[in-house]
């Protein structure tokens, strides 16, 4: 075992890095659901929240996961991260606990009561959104804390809750029929255009964050080898707009393929960002050697998440399985 003590720090980042993918992409879609209800009229709410219903609890627990793994594998960097971006965070945690207050509060409201908590939910979903987008912005500038990047974080925000909607969009596209699918089609056109001009802006502003990621970008042969990465993405974008234009189809044999492309952008923008920052888990400040626990602690811990996050993905696989088909009309009875 002494064999695995120099690669645990990577084998941590990749965990870590794993679990915050997994929880953009299955979280994201449930809050871009949340940022929806703005748009969606009074009588397609309670569907909506039918198609996330099962699902919204169990996928926050990645977030949960990716913050554990953070703290006890490298508590250097949790400090300083949880430091700079204090405020975000409580943020986000409030809306958090709104969108789950208020999804529970909704199932027992009387009808003239409704309005409150669909407004509680949308406001949740709304700030969680924005305060991730934020701390996205942020962090790729280097949570310097200058007047840049907090207006850069601003403009992160923006576009993180633009994808969520065009990936909540999707989801819709996937789990409903009729009307409010041909709307889910309509609400996906728009944020779709919001969420490609933000990666954008990150795939540009990020190598000029600093000079070390610079060259990593546009050094010879990296430049050629990276050269896929934001061609299918430019790819999956177009594939995107034209399948809009094709949905909803007669036998709703390719709804989910929205969600599919929706996903795989946000895991080639992922890829792009961790090799940008690789080997810092601290932007050129902290690296993931640095910043790990003891060998013995990493080891321990190694232990414990080889048995939990194997039960939350098989959790997680089931619960979807178990629940998948078309939403349904919401019932609590």
């Amino acid at each position: 075992m002494t064999l695995l003590y120099p690669y645990l720090p990577v084998v941590f980042a990749g965990l870590m890095g794993i679990a915050i993918l997994v929880y953009v992409i299955l979280d994201g879609f449930d809050l871009g659901v949340g940022i929806l209800f703005a748009v969606a009229p009074v009588e397609d709410r309670d569907r909506m929240i039918a198609s996330i219903g099962p699902f919204w609890d169990a996928n926050e627990t990645w977030l949960v996961l990716a913050i554990g793994i953070l703290l006890v594998a490298f508590p250097v960097a949790h400090g300083v991260i949880l430091t700079e971006l204090y405020l975000p965070v409580a943020i986000m945690l409030i809306g958090l606990i709104a969108r789950g207050v208020a999804f529970e509060f909704r199932a027992k409201a009387t009808d003239e009561e409704k309005w409150l908590w669909n407004r509680v939910f949308f406001l949740g979903s709304l700030v969680t959104a924005l305060s991730q987008g934020y701390m996205l912005g942020a962090y790729v500038l280097g949570l310097d804390g200058d007047r840049a990047t907090m207006l850069f974080g601003f403009v992160v925000a923006l576009c993180l809750t633009a994808a969520y909607a065009a990936i909540g969009a999707a989801w819709l596209i996937y789990k409903t029929d009729g009307d409010l699918q041909k709307r889910a089609v309509a609400w996906m056109r728009r944020a779709l255009i919001l969420a490609m001009g933000g990666m954008a802006a990150i795939s540009l502003a990020t190598p000029f964050a600093s000079d070390r990621i610079f060259a990593k970008w546009f050094s010879v042969p990296e430049i050629v080898a990276l050269a896929p990465l934001p061609l299918m993405t430019a790819i999956l974008f177009g594939y995107l707009f034209w399948q809009l234009a094709h949905l909803p189809d007669r036998n709703d044999r390719f709804s989910l393929l929205p969600f599919i492309a929706m996903t795989a952008i946000m895991v080639l923008g992922f890829f792009g960002l961790a090799y940008s920052f690789y080997p810092y888990v601290v932007p050129d400040r902290t690296t993931i050697y640095e910043a790990a626990a003891a060998p013995e602690s990493l080891m321990i811990v190694l232990v414990g998440a080889m048995v939990v996050i194997p039960v939350i993905a098989i959790y997680s696989i089931y619960a979807y399985r178990v629940f998948g088909g078309k939403a349904t009309d919401l019932r609590y009875d």
